[in-house]
């Protein structure tokens, strides 16, 4: 049986399936069309600062599944980082998620739990009974004047459109607390890697049997040269967008630099519609044990991806799913090709969920060789 395997892109999904398939005997080429590995999640210094970069905006690494945390760890020290965001709205700072402090700050009050939860209650639409869309669920458990001061405008801002075309589902991902703990994420395992995310991936893609080619995109028309191809580019480029462009939205930055400390936080996000921008992050806070006399912030800017842009966010709209299944059910008849990762799968993954299901995907192809089955094209059926 032919050993040789193409992988198309050096991120997280590729690297990490990369390493399993050379640790289990296969010869794998990587074919990235970028200059540099680790996909969205590169990282490198910026030269006038020292400030360790988050190239394509932050990633926090957070995770509660045990395999993921000892798989990254193989490979990086992570050091300790806790997520607290703060946020803008009519002139004043909040901390979010939306905890027992902000509700205090909010409404000048000084609330216990209970106090506050029942309050909060008390705010609630009661006659949206099945909540469909952002706004009905955020008028349903917060009421009017938190969703119009944290959520409405800001949710304008990163999705280009209005909360009442959003899912509920979209909104559910953001808890409100009631008791004083600000940390964004309620995972077990949260940190940075202490070289960051490059160097991290690096080590993950250094193992004999393993070729990375930088600036080298792959054509579909070469997959027989291969017995198997992974590919965790987006799906519809993959099949030349005979269905049309799947939507995505896409990130701008404004950088700028300093000296000192600009902001005192990590992530601000400006949640109403003073400013144009959805956050600014100062990228020296993201790695709290080194010291840095200058400073690096980015301004945030999110905007529908055109045909040159770099894709972000898979926006997943009720209209886009037929869409999306007639490129899925033309995938399941490729043969020979597993789609992987955020834009494979056209889904928006965590970095843990990408590790874990990457982890997977190189599991299954083991076992389908072994037993000398057909690999199917998704291991995670984006459909579901």
């Amino acid at each position: 049986m032919q050993k040789n395997i193409a992988i198309v892109g050096a991120g997280f999904s590729g690297a990490v399936i990369a390493r399993q398939l050379a640790e289990a005997g296969y010869t794998v080429e990587i074919f990235e069309s970028r200059p540099h590995i680790a996909g969205n999640c590169h990282s490198e210094r910026d030269a006038e600062t020292g400030v360790m970069v988050h190239i394509y905006g932050p990633h926090i690494f957070h995770t509660d599944i045990e395999r993921v945390w000892e798989y990254v760890n193989r490979y990086s020290r992570f050091m300790p980082y806790v997520n607290r965001v703060k946020a803008i709205t009519n002139n004043s700072v909040y901390t979010l998620p939306i905890n027992l402090l902000t509700i205090n700050q909010f409404f000048g009050k000084t609330f216990r739990p209970a106090e506050a939860q029942e309050f909060l209650a008390s705010l609630g639409d009661k006659s949206i009974e099945n909540p469909v869309t952002f706004e009905d669920q955020a008028l349903r458990f917060v009421g009017r004047e938190l969703y119009e001061a944290f959520f409405k405008t800001y949710t304008v801002k990163q999705w280009g459109m209005q909360p009442t075309e959003l899912p509920a589902s979209i909104l559910k991902r953001l808890p409100v607390r009631f008791n004083y703990d600000d940390n964004y994420f309620a995972h077990k395992y949260q940190g940075m890697p202490e070289d960051g995310y490059t160097a991290l991936v690096e080590k993950i893609l250094d193992v004999p049997g393993v070729t990375v080619h930088l600036n080298t995109t792959f054509d579909p028309a070469n997959k027989g040269d291969y017995a198997h191809v992974f590919y965790s580019g987006p799906i519809d480029a993959w099949f030349k967008h005979t269905e049309g462009r799947l939507p995505y939205r896409t990130l701008d930055f404004e950088v700028f630099r300093d000296t000192g400390d600009y902001q005192g936080n990590a992530v601000i996000n400006y949640c109403d519609d003073s400013q144009p921008y959805t956050r600014i992050t100062e990228h020296k806070h993201f790695s709290p044990w080194e010291k840095h006399e200058k400073t690096l912030m980015y301004k945030e800017y999110s905007r529908q991806c055109e045909e040159k842009d770099i894709p972000y966010y898979p926006i997943r709209q009720a209209r886009d799913k037929q869409q999306l299944e007639r490129y899925v059910n033309v995938a399941r008849e490729e043969p020979n090709v597993t789609f992987v990762g955020r834009l494979g799968t056209y889904r928006y993954l965590d970095m843990d969920v990408t590790i874990n299901e990457a982890l997977s995907t190189a599991d299954k192809f083991l076992e389908c060789a072994t037993n000398n089955q057909r690999m199917p094209a998704f291991v995670i059926d984006p459909l579901a």
